[in-house]
C-alpha cells in the first residue's frame, strides 16, 4: 500500500479546493495517510479525511499523546530526546513520517521552515513531494534540486533568510547540487 506524507504551514487553515481533490484521489486510491497532529493544516487535513471516510490514516506525534488526532485513528507516538515544545522535538515525527512514506503532499505558504525541511527531508531520501504554493495555487513536483530551488524562488527575501537559519536552506541545495554534479 502507497503511503502518501501530508504536512503543510502551521497558518494555513482552509485547503484549497485543488488539493481537496488530489486528496480525494489519495482516499479513492486506497493510499495510506500519514498526518502530524499539528494545528493548521494537519488538522484541516485530518479534518477532511475524516469527513469523507477515510479508514487508513495514521496520525504522527512526538512524545506520549497527539495534539489533534480527529478521527481517533491509529498514532506513531514518537520518542524523542529533545525537550518537550522545541522545534527539534516536534521535527522528530516529521523525520520519521519522510522516512516511512513513499510521497509527499506538502501546501506551503512561502515562509513555513517545517513544511520546507520536511520537502527537503523527502529529497534527501530519493522521494518525490507535490508542493502546493499556497499564495501563487500553483502545485510544483519536487523531484530534484532544481525544483527545490523552483519551490525557494517564492520566498521573500525575509523568509529565505528565516529558512537558512533556521535549517540551513542554503547548504542543503549546494549539498544536492553537489551530489548530482558527482554523478557525472
Amino acid at each position: 500500500m502507497h503511503k502518501v506524507f501530508i504536512s503543510g504551514s502551521m497558518g494555513i487553515k482552509n485547503i484549497n479546493q485543488d488539493v481537496l481533490r488530489r486528496i480525494d484521489n489519495i482516499i479513492n486510491s486506497e493510499y495510506k495517510v500519514l498526518v502530524g497532529d499539528a494545528d493548521g493544516v494537519d488538522t484541516s487535513i485530518q479534518s477532511y479525511l475524516f469527513e469523507n471516510g477515510a479508514q487508513s490514516v495514521e496520525v504522527y506525534c512526538a512524545g506520549q499523546q497527539p495534539r489533534n488526532n480527529v478521527g481517533k485513528w491509529k498514532t506513531n507516538n514518537v520518542q524523542t530526546k529533545y525537550a518537550s515544545g522545541t522545534r527539534a522535538y516536534f521535527t522528530a515525527k516529521d523525520l520519521v513520517m519522510a522516512e516511512d512514506c513513499d510521497y509527499g503532499l506538502m501546501i506551503w505558504d512561502t515562509k513555513s521552515t517545517g513544511t520546507l525541511s520536511n520537502t527537503i527531508e523527502l529529497l534527501k531520501r530519493g522521494k518525490n513531494s507535490l508542493v502546493f504554493i499556497n499564495k501563487e495555487k500553483l502545485f510544483v513536483k519536487v523531484k530534484t534540486v532544481t525544483d527545490l530551488e523552483t519551490i525557494v524562488s517564492y520566498m521573500s527575501e525575509s523568509a529565505l533568510s528565516k529558512a537558512d537559519k533556521k535549517v540551513g536552506l542554503l547548504s542543503s541545495i549546494e549539498m544536492f547540487k553537489n551530489e548530482q554534479d558527482s554523478l557525472f
